[in-house]
Order: C-alpha cells, then sequence, then structure tokens
C-alpha cells in the first residue's frame, strides 16, 4: 500500500498538539509526513522540519510558501493539517481547499461566523474534504455511545451533562505565559477564550452521540484573573434540535482537575457515563437496573469495533483517537481516488459542517453572556430550517 502524502502547518518544536498529530497521523502507517511549514519563525521551522526528516525542498518558511510548492506537485500533499492559532484557519484552509488539496482543520475552525459560513462553502464547492478535529470523537467507546443512542438503546434522549473542566490557566501569576495569553485575547482567539478552546469539545461531543445539533443557548461566562480579555470559566444550557436538554461547564481555572472531559447522557430507557481520562470503560445502567461496565474491545457495535486497535485490558488512549480520524480520512480520500464509495463507518469524522455549527453557537453563547444569560438562536443561518 502506498502511503499517501501528508504535511503540517503550525505544531512545531515545543508544541503541545504538533506530536500528538505527528505520531497519529503515522500510526497506521497511511500517511507519510512529506511537508511543512512548521513554525511562524521560518528558519526555526525549516529547521525543525528538516529534523523530521522532510526533504529539504520541502521544508517551508510559511503556508504560502507551502501551498505554491505543494499545488503543481505530481506528489503533491493528500492531506494537510492546519494547526495554527485560531485566528490564522480560516485564510489558511480556504487556501488550500481552493487548491483541491483536502485539510483537517485544528478546532475552533475560524474565529467568525462569515469565516466558518465561507470554509464549509469552499468545502463544497472544492470538493476536497475538510475535517475538524474533534479528536476525541475517535475514541472507541465513543463512537459505541452514539452507535447506542443511535440505535434506540436508550430511547428518547432526555438529558446530557458534559463537562470539560481543567485547572492549568489558574495561575494569575503566569497570566503571560505565551502558551496561554493567546488564548485569552481576542486578536488571536478570536470572542471567546475557554468556551471557543474547550467547551465547544464539550457540545460537539453532546451533538456527536446524541446525533442532535444545538437549536438555541444560554450562556454565562466568567473571567477570574483580571488581565484576561475573554472568560475562563462558562456554563452554558443548550436546547438541541431532536428535544434534548444539555447541561455544560467549562473552566480553565478548576484546579484540581487535570483533563476533565466527561459526558453522561441519561434517556428514558438507561443512562450512560463516559470520562476521557479513563476512555476504556463506559459504564450503562438500563432503567431500574444494575450498572454494566462495557470494556473497550467487547463493545457490540462495529463503530467501536472498527476504532478498536489492541486488545480488551491494555489502554490504548488519545494518540489511537486520533489515528482513528486520520484513518477515516485515509479510507475517504483513497476512496475518492479510487472513485467508489466509501466505508460508511469511515464517514464519522466532524466535517466543516460540524465546524461551522461550533462557530455559530460560539457566537451565540458570547451574545447571550454579554445580555445576561438571554437565550439565543445557536444555529448558522444557512442551516436554520425553521
Amino acid at each position: 500500500m502506498t502511503r499517501l502524502n501528508w504535511g503540517m502547518i503550525g505544531g512545531g518544536e515545543g508544541s503541545q498538539i504538533g506530536p500528538v498529530h505527528r505520531i497519529s497521523a503515522g500510526l497506521d502507517g497511511q500517511f507519510a509526513m512529506v511537508a511543512g511549514a512548521l513554525d511562524a519563525v521560518p528558519e526555526r521551522g525549516k529547521a525543525f522540519a528538516h529534523s523530521l526528516g522532510i526533504a529539504p525542498d520541502r521544508c517551508y518558511g510559511d503556508w504560502r510558501e507551502m501551498l505554491e510548492g505543494e499545488r503543481n506537485r505530481p506528489d503533491r500533499l493528500d492531506l494537510v493539517t492546519v494547526a495554527t492559532p485560531n485566528a490564522t484557519h480560516h485564510a489558511i484552509t480556504k487556501a488550500f481547499l481552493e487548491a483541491g488539496i483536502n485539510v483537517l482543520c485544528e478546532k475552533p475552525m475560524t474565529v467568525t461566523l462569515a469565516e466558518a459560513e465561507d470554509i464549509a462553502a469552499t468545502a463544497r464547492r472544492s470538493g476536497a474534504v475538510c475535517a475538524v478535529n474533534y479528536g476525541y470523537t475517535g475514541y472507541p467507546l465513543v463512537r459505541h455511545m452514539r452507535a447506542m443512542v443511535a440505535r434506540g438503546d436508550l430511547g428518547q434522549l432526555r438529558l446530557a451533562v458534559v463537562e470539560f473542566s481543567h485547572g492549568f490557566h489558574a495561575d494569575a501569576a503566569d497570566a503571560d505565559n505565551p502558551r496561554m495569553r493567546w488564548r485569552y485575547d481576542p486578536a488571536q482567539a478570536g470572542q471567546s477564550g475557554q468556551f471557543a478552546d474547550c467547551g465547544i469539545h464539550a457540545l460537539h461531543m453532546a451533538s456527536y452521540v446524541s446525533g442532535q445539533n444545538a437549536r438555541d443557548l444560554s450562556s454565562d461566562f466568567l473571567s477570574t484573573i483580571a488581565s484576561r480579555k475573554l472568560e475562563d470559566d462558562a456554563m452554558v444550557n443548550v436546547r438541541m434540535d431532536g428535544g434534548t436538554t444539555v447541561r455544560l461547564w467549562t473552566s480553565s481555572v478548576a484546579v484540581g482537575s487535570f483533563h476533565g472531559l466527561n459526558i453522561r447522557l441519561f434517556g428514558e430507557k438507561g443512562g450512560l457515563r463516559w470520562a476521557q481520562q479513563w476512555p476504556d470503560q463506559l459504564f450503562w445502567t438500563p432503567l431500574n437496573g444494575r450498572t454494566e461496565v462495557i470494556e473497550r474491545g467487547s463493545a457490540d457495535s462495529p463503530e467501536a469495533a472498527r476504532a478498536t486497535r489492541i486488545a480488551t485490558g491494555h489502554s490504548e488512549g488519545m494518540l489511537v483517537a486520533f489515528a482513528n480520524i486520520y484513518a477515516d480520512l485515509a479510507e475517504v480520500i483513497r476512496a475518492g481516488r479510487a472513485g467508489r464509495a466509501p466505508d460508511p463507518l469511515a464517514c464519522q469524522f466532524p466535517t466543516a459542517e460540524d465546524g461551522l455549527r461550533s462557530i455559530a453557537a460560539i457566537g451565540a453563547a458570547v451574545e447571550s453572556a454579554a445580555q445576561g444569560g438571554a437565550w439565543t438562536d445557536a444555529r448558522p443561518q444557512s442551516l436554520r430550517t425553521s
């Protein structure tokens, strides 16, 4: 099997997310990293790319140089991952999509709703794949939750309670650390801080497993450190278009919480509970019954089976979850090349439409918080049906 050509923009030396993508993209031998523009400082980025084994002529100083270098190559990129600060996502993603190059964009997809609408439209027009990296959807038991809801195991889903809380930004003395400062700077992060950074992971998770999308929401934002222009804590209530209510809390100042992406589902026939820090166990409680622990590797759905790599009892984790997104994209790209339909189980990755819905929800949450929690329509205008 010939490996697909993959490149990366951002994610340079010292990056938190860069190594995760590089390991995950290569895990199945589907992608070869052949190009990169890895740092805002061109020479530093080129040097790091070369240290990763990329040929000198494909170690680029910036994304524009990379686009021009790759656009007309006979062996050009099959997929590029965009892992740069939020404010740059729109320009980079749009340019590569217009060149017919498939894109996996880190979340949030853009910083404004107009930009998100533009990306979704560009993806449709170009025919290139545009995926958004809600990477936690690659966990086998998350996909099993989605399958259980879809096949009716829970009956009508009443409530989803989700949170994404951590305490790594709680130290006011560390507020000028470049790795966190940009997250609360509107010029780089956009209109929202913690909700756009982590809260939309929780909201997308609720949408992903429920099969429903946010209709309207009410939010309360809090900035606990005075120097921050954007929120570091948010509470959001969401009414979904399928009738489920979502209770969402997200925080970056929750001291003692080390990751805190958790989801609980409550339906008329039972409830489910899953936490990203303990991803190999899913807790299922049927109505009036005893709680059952579903171990990764023993879940009875093809969705979970496809996403499971090793035997039950051996931890997989975040790298494999991300790798499942890359495996999905590889199948879809190969199917497109061959002129065949992709495996339906590979079509579960988050798309530009998911990214668009997230940006609309961010804007609605910002507006709601500014209006004291007023209920606000969370749907993008292009996807409203009534």
